[in-house]
């Protein structure tokens, strides 16, 4: 990399030629990958991402997780929102993770989920993490190269909303192999779902389909269905994005209710995982 981008830390990606011992912007570059910890190995990572917040991404994070457990896979969770994680309560998962000279070692949900999160490394759950955007993304190389994943088939990050620090630094230090989009019926949420796919693209990372989240409510006494967020725009943005619907999910309060207890959900949610393995 002969130059970066002034004031950003996307590098201009066509000019590397991967010698980076010699390159002189290769400590400001960010297209070194992290190290993977030496008794890891992982088979493919994909990033949960969100144009905004409120949309349930860690929700749907913890549905493919578990999805992906109950047919066989092994599966891990990195909560790479280190400022506002959640996903360690969505399991039941609760206290401090150990380490040793070798590294981390994730906590194990009663599925078999290794997890990582900040709200693991705390001394109290509701302790703030007020930390400068640098410092973030220090925490999340160290959750891939510090913690001990052991052999697992897929490695699912649940990055917070946006184009920030976070998005940035998992595509550049970590080799993500395609991101899930999440999103809502709005239309409004086109505009900021676009920007988050184009960040995607821009670093190269494709898209592996959309999740729509609360697509719709259906009553349970007249099984009336009501769109309360408006008509669903998946199929149409998906058709634009190429790429497919993985599911619409309905509003159902059972899934609130088990996140709040930590337990799996019981109703049965459609999910079209095959762009996934």
């Amino acid at each position: 990399i002969s130059e970066c981008l002034v004031g950003s830390e996307m590098c201009i990606r066509d000019r590397c030629n991967s010698g980076c011992e010699e390159c002189k912007s290769r400590e400001s570059c960010g297209i070194r990958k992290a190290p993977l910890n030496k008794e890891s190995s992982i088979h493919k990572i994909i990033g949960i991402i969100s144009g905004k917040g409120g949309v349930g991404k860690s929700t749907v994070t913890a549905l493919i997780a578990r999805r992906l457990a109950s047919m066989g896979y092994s599966v891990g969770i990195m909560d790479a929102d280190v400022t506002g994680p959640s996903v360690p309560a969505m399991f039941g998962i609760h206290g401090k993770v150990l380490s040793d000279e070798n590294g981390i070692y994730p906590m194990v949900s009663q599925e078999g989920i290794k997890i990582i999160s900040m709200n693991l490394l705390l001394d109290s759950e509701e302790t703030p993490v007020i930390y400068r955007g640098p410092v973030v993304a220090s925490i999340i190389k160290q959750f891939y190269s510090d913690v001990i994943w052991g052999s697992l088939d897929y490695l699912l990050i649940d990055m917070p909303p946006g184009t920030g620090d976070v998005p940035l630094t998992v595509y550049q230090s970590i080799p993500i192999d395609g991101v899930v989009m999440v999103t809502s019926p709005q239309n409004l949420v086109k505009m900021i779902v676009m920007k988050a796919v184009n960040m995607a693209s821009k670093m190269s990372v494709p898209l592996l389909g959309i999740i729509e989240n609360y697509s719709y409510f259906k009553c349970e006494d007249c099984d009336r269905i009501y769109e309360i967020f408006g008509k669903s725009t998946a199929e149409k943005l998906a058709k634009e994005l190429n790429t497919t619907v993985i599911a619409r999910i309905p509003i159902i309060p059972e899934v609130a209710q088990c996140e709040d207890k930590g337990i799996p959900v019981t109703q049965d949610i459609d999910m079209d995982l095959s762009n996934l393995l």
